[in-house]
């Protein structure tokens, strides 16, 4: 039961009215003028995580958290491994928030002079902007006052509450549009979104909007009830805690969720919208990667291919042999060696590459160690990503049956695309290739399990139903140097497991997927 739309990536706590563009901090729009600082630390009654808003940060490296207020979203995503930057401007929330946060500037949002001198010259991977720009004159002022601040192919995240949601229409029928000390109306709102304003407004700062989330707006609506029959507690952060609120969110939450999925015009108290810097045609920093496992006969020669095609690159192998000397001759062949031993399985292999290139490049183009995928494919997938745009390139190895693959293999990897064709809409023809390219933003937009087999499941649904472009393109598939390392039977479970898991990611029928 997401309690208060608060401020930054909290849906709780108060901000108070921002002021106008170069006026102080008396806003004579605002329903009613700022509180007092002791005042604004007591608006609200109760202050939760923005549940839609952490889900959506993937696994950033930096994070500017823009009107922090008490640092509870910006503490979420720090938990996934981000340094979390937090601005605010109220002494006290300051004080809470940068005992959570990495660092809490002092800077007023709406003063150009003001964020300069905080921030300088320093960007970072993701902005959040959680139930803020509704408290000043000008959001989209304040939205571009900190686009110079992000990365190149950078995300941002704005979360605004739905004046649109049923219970303020239903008011409005009867006649009523009364302020409250928070929700919808909160009496410090100076500005009102629907659905299509806020996207809107995303989209007059220049910035590409990937995809819509919501928190729901269905148990909320008896917040008042439920509140007094519990009491909100001493602590603000006190009902997020309790028993009650942690059995709804584990169990009642995903159905709202469903549900307010069908209508969010209506059903949703916040919208949630991930977007993004464009990307623009730039050369841009490569890791060439690959999973090994006892390849000492054909690690050598591989990396020979790879510095052929792509001499700028580096070149990452996460390794779990036990047998040979693989990762001995890849590091002396000037390969950056990352092992995993005792051998984990595939899932977690990839998903410690993908991160671990997503670090410290702007693109990863990842095949095997075995000659299966041939590597002169990697100056085609680098151009599709930095002079045509693509997010994702997938390798397709069985638009018609290679003569290297096993009649079996062939039919259990059509039949698997098939399967992710009608339930995800996505009209792929290979879900399991060994050979893709990723613009590494992308991957850091989502929190990837690798537990288990088959995650290129994953890492193929995911960015083409949340608005990413990826292009498909047919490749030779040849002959492997060794023995396979594939595990069948878990392989299939897994498979089933992920086509499941992934039914609640994005937009069926993502309409950006490219067959080439």
């Amino acid at each position: 039961m997401n309690a208060e739309p608060g401020r930054a990536r909290n849906e709780g706590e108060s901000r108070g009215p921002r002021p106008p563009e170069g006026e102080d901090d008396r806003a004579p729009s605002a329903p009613r003028p700022a509180a007092p600082e002791d005042a604004v630390a007591r608006k609200y009654a109760v202050e939760e995580v923005n549940r839609a808003l952490v889900a959506a940060a993937g696994r950033p490296r930096t994070v500017l958290d823009v009107g922090c207020g008490i640092g509870l979203n910006g503490a979420a995503v720090k938990r996934t491994g981000a340094r979390v930057t937090g601005i605010e401007i109220a002494p006290g929330s300051r004080a809470r928030a940068g005992a959570v946060l990495d660092e809490v500037l002092a800077a007023d949002i709406t003063s150009d002079a003001a964020v300069r001198e905080a921030l300088g010259d320093r960007r970072f991977d993701l902005l959040l902007f959680a139930d803020v720009l509704e408290h000043t004159a000008d959001p989209l002022a304040v939205l571009c006052r900190f686009l110079p601040h992000l990365e190149e192919d950078g995300h941002v995240i704005v979360s605004l509450p739905n004046v649109a949601a049923w219970p303020v229409r239903l008011g409005l029928l009867a006649g009523r549009f009364e302020y409250a000390p928070s929700g919808i109306l909160d009496d410090s709102h100076l500005r009102f979104f629907t659905r299509a304003s806020a996207i809107g407004l995303v989209e007059r700062a220049g910035l590409e909007v990937l995809r819509v989330e919501q928190n729901p707006m269905l148990v909320r609506a008896a917040k008042g009830l439920i509140l007094r029959g519990m009491g909100a507690g001493e602590d603000p952060t006190d009902l997020a805690s309790s028993l009650p609120y942690k059995t709804y969110q584990a169990l009642v939450r995903p159905l709202e969720d469903v549900v307010a999925d069908r209508a969010p015009g209506l059903l949703a108290f916040q919208h949630v919208i991930v977007a993004r810097k464009p990307p623009r045609p730039r050369r841009m920093r490569l890791t060439v990667g690959m999973l090994t496992m006892d390849e000492e006969e054909s690690v050598g020669a591989m990396i020979g291919e790879i510095r052929r095609v792509a001499p700028d690159a580096e070149i990452l192998c996460v390794d779990s042999s036990t047998r040979d000397r693989t990762p001995e001759i890849a590091a002396g062949l000037g390969a950056r060696v990352l092992r995993q031993v005792p051998p984990r399985g595939h899932g977690p292999a990839m998903e410690l590459l993908m991160y671990s290139a997503a670090a410290r490049s702007e693109l990863l183009i990842y095949l095997d160690c075995d000659f299966t995928y041939p590597a002169e494919n990697i100056p085609v997938l680098r151009r599709l990503v930095e002079e045509e745009g693509a997010d994702v390139v997938n390798c397709a190895r069985t638009r018609t049956r290679p003569a290297a693959m096993p009649v079996p293999n062939y039919l259990a990897n059509r039949a698997f695309a098939a399967m992710a064709h009608a339930m995800h809409g996505i009209p792929t023809s290979d879900v399991h290739s060994g050979m893709r390219a990723y613009r590494c933003s992308v991957i850091r937009a989502f929190d990837f399990d690798g537990e288990g087999d088959a995650l290129p499941i994953d890492t193929l649904l995911f960015p083409a139903k949340c608005g990413y472009r990826v292009v498909e393109m047919p490749i030779d598939y040849n002959e492997r140097v060794g023995t396979s390392k594939l595990r069948k039977l878990a392989g299939t479970v897994w498979t089933m497991i992920r086509l499941l898991r992934a039914l609640p990611v994005g937009d069926r029928l993502g309409d950006r997927y490219e067959r080439r």
